[in-house]
């Protein structure tokens, strides 16, 4: 027995973090008064740590596992295990983008016209790496927020940034050139720490709820029973997962049926099935869904 250090990333990612760590069954507060989140489980210790600097510290061995960006983890050529894909970006829930952009009226049109060129970015090392592999000559400066602002104003010619949909770099005039790196969340570990049984244990607990937690989402259960003569009915409309759950009642000819389904399929899913014969029909939420 011992104790586990846990980092979560602080910044865009930490609200969406602790909602997720919520569903998978652990309560983490926060307070302004300590460097130290406080969590339900007195076997684990939690680390508030930025997404940029949270992989070296999990290589290093200061925290045995955590949460971070795979941009941030290339940017750190960190040596951890990515142990498993946690795709919950802050809006969309899609991967999010690193791309090359420039002012909409620039006469750069693609990204070997960048060549002696200045470039601003906080993803600094993979980006040089970038240009460095399409033996593309520029300068490039690191740079400590308000990026978009720097190359609108002409302090730099292109900017590397992160966007989701593209929506905000269109909002500020620029225009994308070329995405250099794809990245969704990665849960990680340090190599030796996740050799230790205990702690390998622990880890994978932590794993599976959180993918759980994220499999039940945009999900809800449904439980209706049916008489015999409409059960075949009932049964070919249902969109779920894999077969339906099928239970007989104590009620002569009558069975329970429950299934999964997306919870945007219910509001036309009831009605149909109502109509062909489902009663006492109840949709509940999910927390977790386990494989």
């Amino acid at each position: 027995m011992g104790t586990l250090n846990l980092g979560i990333p602080k910044g865009s990612l930490q609200e969406r973090t602790l909602e997720l760590f919520k569903k998978a069954g652990f309560n983490i507060s926060i307070s302004s008064r300590s460097y130290f989140p406080a969590i339900d489980d007195s076997e684990i210790k939690v680390f508030m740590v930025r997404a940029q600097e949270l992989s070296r510290y999990v290589e290093e061995g200061a925290i045995d596992c955590g949460i971070t960006g795979y941009d941030w983890i290339l940017d750190n050529c960190s040596d951890v295990l990515i142990l498993d894909e946690l795709v919950y970006a802050k809006r969309t829930n899609r991967p999010v983008r690193w791309v090359v952009a420039v002012k909409d009226d620039s006469s750069i049109v693609n990204i070997k016209d960048l060549e002696g060129k200045k470039i601003a970015t906080e993803l600094y090392n993979y980006t040089k790496r970038f240009f460095e592999k399409e033996n593309i000559k520029v300068d490039i400066e690191f740079s400590w927020g308000a990026t978009e602002v720097k190359v609108k104003s002409g302090l730099v010619d292109a900017i590397v940034e992160l966007t989701e949909t593209g929506e905000s770099l269109r909002a500020n005039g620029l225009r994308e050139l070329a995405t250099i790196c794809v990245s969704t969340t990665k849960f990680i570990a340090n190599k030796n720490s996740y050799k230790n049984r205990w702690k390998k244990q622990k880890i994978d607990c932590i794993r599976m709820l959180l993918k759980g937690a994220l499999e039940a989402e945009g999900k809800v259960g449904l439980k209706l029973n049916v008489n015999s003569k409409n059960l075949n009915n009932v049964i070919k409309i249902l969109p779920a997962l894999k077969k339906p759950t099928i239970s007989p009642l104590t009620l002569k000819n009558w069975f329970a049926l429950e299934i999964i389904v997306e919870e945007k399929q219910v509001r036309e899913l009831i009605p149909k099935l109502k109509e062909n014969g489902a009663e006492g029909i109840i949709e509940y939420p999910l927390n977790k869904l386990i494989h």
